[in-house]
């Protein structure tokens, strides 16, 4: 006896609006996911939700969609990014296979972080291109192992302006784990100047990269120059509100590490 089939329904959010669609002006403000018999836990995006986590929770909000209009820089990073992809198809099969035996030891950069989930040897194989791209010495990288990062910590020194005052000479002290082979490691920044006291907006952060690698893991000093820093972000103050995400740059493997973040008021010296 055939039975009868019953469809289910995908997963809405309860609000006021008689279709029970979701619409940010009227349900809960960080509506939180509730797991269930199918699905435990949620990331990424899916139709038109994308889910996220803060303190451990989970929770989803509408996916944003805007029109995005690129800058010279992005447009740059997109062509590498189209480089990189093209070098990889040209790979023989046993080498991306040693690419992707490697990449089974790389600390995922996306939840869990429980060490079930990883990335793949494409995967790697990219972010190695670009690691070697944005010190400038783009080529197609050789397979190497993964490497443990050393414990890194930054710290706000000085910013001057140089260049007749149309660029930005920013030093910061950087401090690594005693017995790491700093010389082979260099700043990598994305960052955000913005008034004092204003929040960050990942949106509005650009990449910056130290002028030399890590010579110490004492105290080096690094440098970093940040052109037309007033155009870019369109403040002229005497003193800025600093919010960064900060890595290393792995300048024997390319590989880069997982960011922190930082933020910090920075006086404009002379």
């Amino acid at each position: 006896m055939w039975g009868r089939l019953q469809a289910i329904h995908p997963f809405r959010a309860q609000s006021s609006n008689p279709d029970n669609i979701i619409n940010p002006s009227i349900v809960e403000a960080m509506p939180k996911y509730i797991p269930n018999s199918r699905f435990s836990d949620c990331w990424a995006s899916v139709g038109d939700i994308t889910f996220y986590h803060r303190n451990g929770q989970c929770y989803f909000r509408n996916k944003s969609v805007c029109k995005f209009t690129r800058t010279i820089g992005q447009i740059a990073v997109s062509e590498i990014h189209h480089r990189a992809l093209a070098a990889w198809r040209t790979l023989d099969h046993d080498v991306q296979l040693r690419w992707n035996e490697y990449a089974n030891a790389v600390p995922s950069h996306r939840p869990p972080f429980d060490g079930t989930s990883h990335i793949t040897g494409h995967n790697l194989f990219v972010s190695a291109y670009h690691g070697f791209a944005q010190i400038g010495n783009e080529h197609i990288p050789e397979p190497k192992e993964w490497r443990p990062f050393p414990v890194v910590h930054i710290e706000f020194v000085s910013a001057v302006e140089v260049d007749d005052g149309g660029t930005l000479r920013i030093n910061f002290k950087v401090l690594m784990e005693d017995g790491c082979d700093a010389g082979r490691y260099r700043l990598h920044l994305r960052m955000q100047l913005t008034s004092p006291g204003s929040g960050v907006r990942p949106g509005l952060m650009r990449t910056f990269i130290a002028e030399e690698n890590v010579s110490s893991n004492a105290g080096y000093e690094a440098a970093l120059l940040v052109e037309d820093y007033k155009a870019i972000w369109g403040l002229s103050l005497p003193e800025y509100q600093v919010h960064c995400r900060y890595s290393l740059i792995d300048t024997v493997s390319g590989y880069r590490n997982n960011h922190r973040k930082m933020s910090f008021l920075m006086p404009i010296g002379i």
